[in-house]
């Protein structure tokens, strides 16, 4: 299965997972879909049939509330059976919402932000001291490089060298209820990186193309590795794009379900197969003239805090 396939099935599933359970983060699990199938199809040295070998690459996916495509990265791979990803949020599930370390695959549970990359550079650090080949690949959101252990975790790769490590930064310039931007500015991200002593990567988090150049570049230094991945916030389903509405939210019964399944229909790669919907939704509920769509759902789009003195 190469990486566009994966990607597509990753996107697919992350609907179906999410429609199911009634949970949640579906804008995440689309916008990181691309950096997940070019990790599991062309970089990440890992072995379904012994998921525990010593020398396998690690992989941990910090975002945890993206879970799902984890999960669904790692049923595409032969960790898990397929069949079982729409158990996901299910009660007596292992496939948890935020990502589960009892899932054959999964190095770390995560969730609470933050904490991937100091694991992460633990984990290279270690790598190294006892002469391992293996890399560790972190990948991280916008929003979560407001935690402070984030540039701790930065600092202590830096100053040690750690060169085994690359960190992704899924840049969807969105994060919880509003624009990264208005929410916490994160300024120069680039140059903050730099600043911090990491070799820095710019691309198109959405491009395979890039994505691979990128995983594979390399430096003549022993400095860490961060890709800063611009991505779309639910990327693949135009009217789930760019709308914080989906950080949270889950396809709903009806039109929304239907036209999210068909949306991705339309993107469908030649060899991905759709074991839920084979053919798509053949009749689909239409949108209604009411329906809350194409609307800005940020905050600061929906509410005007007076603290600061703003008259509107």
């Amino acid at each position: 299965m190469n990486s566009e396939q994966l990607a597509w099935k990753i996107r697919r599933h992350g609907v179906e997972m999410t429609h199911l359970s009634g949970g949640s983060h579906l804008g995440a699990i689309l916008s990181v879909a691309d950096i997940m199938a070019v990790l599991y199809a062309d970089v990440l040295k890992v072995d379904s049939k012994n998921p525990d070998d010593e020398d396998r690459d690690r992989f941990i996916l910090s975002k945890g509330h993206a879970g799902a495509a984890v999960y669904a990265s790692l049923a595409e791979t032969g960790f898990f059976d397929v069949s079982e990803l729409v158990t996901h949020y299910q009660n007596g599930s292992r496939l948890s919402g935020h990502v589960s370390h009892y899932v054959p695959g999964v190095d770390l549970s995560t969730g609470s932000l933050g904490h991937g990359l100091p694991v992460g550079v633990g984990m290279a650090y270690a790598g190294l001291k006892s002469h391992k080949k293996y890399n560790v690949y972190v990948v991280l959101g916008d929003g979560e490089c407001d935690e402070g252990s984030v540039w701790e975790a930065a600092l202590f790769a830096a100053h040690y060298g750690i060169n085994n490590i690359t960190a992704i930064v899924d840049h969807n310039k969105m994060q919880s209820m509003d624009f990264c931007k208005k929410t916490l500015d994160l300024g120069d991200f680039e140059e903050k990186w730099k600043s911090f002593g990491w070799n820095v990567l710019s691309i198109d988090g959405n491009n395979h193309d890039e994505l691979r150049n990128a995983f594979f570049e390399k430096f003549d230094n022993d400095k860490p590795k961060v890709i800063i991945a611009n991505t779309i916030k639910g990327k693949g389903i135009p009217f789930m794009e760019n709308d914080i509405l989906w950080h949270y939210r889950f396809p709903h019964d009806g039109w929304e379900y239907d036209l999210a399944v068909n949306e991705l229909h339309k993107i469908k790669p030649e060899g991905a197969e759709d074991i839920y919907t084979p053919n798509g939704i053949e009749n689909p509920t239409p949108v209604p003239q009411y329906a809350d769509i194409y609307n800005d759902h940020t905050t600061s789009a929906t509410w005007h805090p007076t603290w600061r003195g703003e008259s509107d």
